[in-house]
């Protein structure tokens, strides 16, 4: 446990950051998890809704600090390349 003022501020602060952050990080990853499934059943419709949404959700973690922004577009590609590759079995 910290003993200096500033570092119990810094902890507190740490704190609510941390769970703000886990808001952004979750809705991104349950969406995200979401469009894969969709993919991976071959739903071409409900895919791309789905994978529009993950992209929409890795965007606002990207804007609030939460991921940074290439890991965001890294995913959003992979995603993408993913929805191409079902669009194009069709």
């Amino acid at each position: 446990m910290a003993n200096i003022k500033s570092a119990i501020k810094r902890n507190k602060q740490n704190e609510k950051r941390r769970v703000r952050n886990r808001v952004y990080r979750g809705s991104a990853r349950t969406f995200v998890k979401k469009a894969l499934t969709a993919i991976g059943e071959g739903n071409v419709e409900e895919a791309r809704e789905a994978t529009r949404q993950a992209a929409s959700a890795l965007d606002k973690a990207a804007q609030k600090g939460t991921i940074h922004k290439n890991n965001a577009a890294r995913r959003k590609g992979a995603l993408m390349g993913k929805l191409a590759s079902l669009e194009k079995g069709e």
